[in-house]
Order: C-alpha cells, then structure tokens, then sequence
C-alpha cells in the first residue's frame, strides 16, 4: 500500500488488541484533559471483533514494530441506503504528518468503495482542530455540531459527510 513504511504493518484488530487500543485512545484523549472509559464510551476497544465486524464493518490498527500507533474503522448504519461511519481515527503525536493518517483514511475509503457503500458520515470531536483539515482534505464537509454525554465524558463534536 502507497505510503507504509517498511516497519508499518496494517492489519486487521483483534480483541486480543483491546489494551493496546486502550493506551493509543486513552494517550490522545489525555491530549485533551480526559481519558478513556472502557465501563462506558470506549468499551467497543475491549473487543473490537464483536464491536464492528458483526454489524458488518472493520476495525484495522496500525502497528509500528510491534506496537499498535494507529486505528480505524468503518460502521455500517444503514446498508440499504449505502450509509456508514468511521471511528476510532487515532494516532499518537509523533506519528501525527507521516502519512500514517493517510494509510488509513485510504483504507477506510477503499474498504468503503469495495462494499458498496456510497456514504460516509461520522462525528469528530471539535478539539480536534488537525483531524478537521485532515478530514475536509479529503473532501469530507462539516455539518452541525452536537454536545455528547457520555459516561464521564462531556464534549462536542462536528458532523461530517461525503458521498463516496
């Protein structure tokens, strides 16, 4: 795949993955003054097989020597219409502008495509001012905003969308 480094493996997430997962989620959010909570919001990261792929989507992670430094995944919404999320789009500061972010974004579109969905929305937290040029870089346009509570977390989030 165009853009992986010769020590970047892209693979899909296994459950055994879920404290990797954990520290990659829980290191960016305390970013931002917050942390995981895998009682509540994150608890898809334990097991992220049952959480995505049974509903008919796919979690990858990004592994850099044997660490995880990257994650995506795609979340069907509505099949009959060809609608679908991504989530989990994270990576660690320092693999931030390698084009580690691109690895997966062409992954998750390409994932998309070749399953016949035809749109992508999702929501992104709007402290995440990077992740938003990134997003709109690839053509993705930002909608409404909304306040989210969950478990101990509060934060707000932006709408984003593209037709595939």
């Amino acid at each position: 795949m165009e853009g992986v480094q010769e020590n970047w493996i892209l693979r899909p997430g296994r459950r055994e993955d879920g404290p990797g997962l954990v520290r990659l989620i829980d290191e960016v959010y305390r970013e931002y003054g917050d942390e995981a909570d895998v009682e509540g919001y994150d608890r898809d990261l334990l097991d992220v097989e049952d959480a995505y792929r049974k509903e008919g989507g796919e979690f990858v992670v990004l592994e850099e020597d044997g660490e995880i430094v990257g994650a995506h995944a795609t979340q069907p919404i509505d099949r009959k219409q060809g609608l679908l999320t991504f989530r989990r789009l994270y990576l660690p500061v320092r693999m931030r502008g390698t084009g580690a972010g691109k690895v997966l974004m062409d992954w998750a579109i390409e994932w998309s495509r070749k399953h016949e969905f035809v749109r992508v929305e999702f929501w992104s937290d709007t402290r995440f001012a990077r992740a938003h040029r990134f997003f709109e870089s690839y053509g993705f346009v930002r909608g409404g905003t909304r306040e989210v509570q969950e478990g101990k977390l509060t934060f707000s989030e932006f709408h984003y969308g593209m037709d595939l």
